[in-house]
């Protein structure tokens, strides 16, 4: 079964089209395909950190001068 697309005008930086050019010919894939491989990529990243920041949402927040305190004590920074 074919699945479905559908076309979109997308203008790149003249460098970044040629290292997709590139990358796409050494890979035997479409810039499409790359274009569209990153993009999922990108996505269920995003999809990953809305899951922690719901995990986390009950968790108290640290204001950030007592978070920077913290590190200091812990020897972190």
């Amino acid at each position: 079964m074919a699945t479905q697309t559908k076309r979109a005008t997308i203008y790149f930086d003249t460098h970044l089209h040629k290292a997709l050019r590139l990358k796409a010919v050494e890979t035997n894939q479409s810039v499409s395909e790359l274009v569209n491989e990153a993009v999922r990529e990108a996505l269920a990243e995003d999809a990953d950190d809305l899951a922690a920041f719901e995990d986390r949402a009950e968790e108290p927040a640290i204001p950030y001068d007592k978070m920077v305190m913290r590190l200091r004590k812990d020897g972190r920074i």
